[in-house]
């Protein structure tokens, strides 16, 4: 992974390599600005010859790759990739707390008339759920663009037409009327299914695409009644309606569990597909409103690409090979997975499960001059938990700190063996690396 560079006058200047920064720290020519992702700032030179530089986002709806890509003519060196991690399920969670609190309160402490009728919601308003993912995006986009001389980006836009999926008939005037163009049915329900068989959950196995209910039974092409299955599972079901086949199966016979879960699952809506479309154009149109170069694709071609250039599938590696793609190089480098875990709470107090107060959280902020969320290097000399630890730390009044890690969460770790490596900004950081480190290495990297 490439190293971010600034001039004195903290203007970014093209990446260097990790020797390269650490030959500009040893001569002090440089200092270091961002542990996360790492950058240097030179102090004896200001400006410089730059090359252009593209950002490229993947979408999704849990979790965005990143690729940040030096463009030199039709090819593309990659120089950093990133996998930015949404809370969106965790602001849902605390809106619903937030309204039961509120409901109790109108409700058994003082009559309050209610206020949902003189509100009205702005065109293209977005759940906060879903306004989060944009916006995280959005500032991690910006980020990089004080540390990389970006001069473009490329966005995956159009990947599931759901009106499509819900309706495979749908054509003409009737096809016109719906919010996307272009599909990708099997792609979607390699999603939906986990990439697996859904009969006997075979993994790194081809699977072919099964209607649950034949199409020789009067079965339809929606995609509720699309499954993945193997081919054995696949051939041995044949005709037969799913609750024969799991009856008469050898293989699957008594697996009542996996029965309940495959009819659970084909009913499921398709609400992250709709969340993915609703946040991609919201995205987009946020994009546009640089002053850079947006270009968009589609996920047929971020999948053509990746499989004509043989690289694996991660989120970040489907980002550096979004839109016009001729050839990939360095793409084999450690991914940045950067999480999402906002600066606080406005709660002072922890509940029951009766929502009653239990314990009350400190009023400051810092304590011994760190604050929970920040990153710290934690050297512990002696004692069961001698090592280094690297993580995110959560402050105590008794100066007790806990330590979030890649492994776990280190606890009773003193504050006098804490050093400061980068204040708390809302995200935690871990560098995935290619290969796992040795038994034995007790210097860990947190989320």
């Amino acid at each position: 992974m490439s190293v971010f560079v600034l001039d004195r006058r903290k203007q970014p200047l093209m990446p260097c390599s990790e020797k390269r920064s650490r030959l500009l720290l040893g001569r002090g020519r440089a200092l270091v600005v961002r542990a996360y992702p790492f950058t240097i700032r030179l102090k004896d030179r200001t400006g410089g010859i730059v090359q252009p530089v593209r950002i490229k986002i993947d979408p999704g709806s849990k979790t965005t790759g990143i690729a940040v890509v030096r463009e030199s003519g039709q090819k593309q060196h990659v120089l950093a990739l990133m996998e930015l991690a949404h809370r969106g399920r965790q602001i849902s969670k605390s809106l619903e707390q937030r309204r039961a609190f509120r409901r109790r309160r109108r409700s058994q402490l003082r009559y309050r008339a209610p206020r949902f009728l003189n509100r009205t919601k702005p065109r293209g308003w977005l759940a906060p759920s879903l306004q989060h993912r944009v916006d995280t995006t959005k500032s991690l986009v910006n980020r990089l663009r004080s540390l990389v001389p970006v001069e473009s980006i490329s966005q995956e836009l159009v990947r599931f037409d759901t009106q499509k999926m819900e309706n495979p008939e749908v054509s003409g005037v009737e096809y016109q009327q719906g919010t996307l163009l272009g599909y990708e049915v099997r792609e979607y329900l390699l999603e939906k299914w986990g990439r697996e068989c859904a009969y006997c959950t075979g993994k790194d196995t081809p699977l072919q695409i099964e209607h649950i209910d034949p199409k020789a039974n009067g079965g339809s092409n929606r995609i509720s009644n699309l499954t993945l299955a193997c081919r054995p599972c696949n051939q041995e079901k044949g005709r037969q309606p799913l609750a024969d086949f799991f009856a008469s199966s050898k293989r699957l016979k008594n697996h009542q569990a996996r029965l309940d879960r495959i009819l659970k699952q084909c009913k499921k809506p398709l609400r992250d597909a709709s969340a993915v479309n609703s946040t991609r154009w919201a995205l987009y149109q946020t994009l546009r409103k640089t002053d850079l170069k947006v270009e968009v694709g589609t996920g047929g071609r971020t999948k053509f690409n990746r499989r004509r250039l043989n690289i694996p599938k991660t989120h970040a590696l489907d980002a550096a090979c979004v839109g016009e793609v001729e050839i990939v190089e360095g793409w084999n480098v450690p991914t940045l997975e950067i999480k999402a875990t906002g600066r606080g709470s406005y709660q002072r107090t922890r509940l029951t499960r009766y929502g009653f107060p239990r314990g009350y959280l400190i009023r400051q902020k810092k304590v011994q001059g760190f604050q929970t969320g920040d990153m710290v290097r934690a050297v512990v000399p002696t004692g069961t938990k001698a090592g280094t630890w690297l993580g995110r730390v959560a402050v105590r009044k008794t100066g007790s700190f806990n330590i979030q890690t890649s492994s776990g969460a280190i606890q009773g770790i003193s504050h006098r063996h804490c050093v400061l490596t980068q204040r708390a900004d809302g995200y935690g950081y871990h560098i995935q690396p290619n290969q796992p480190k040795e038994e034995g290495d007790r210097e860990h990297e947190s989320r």
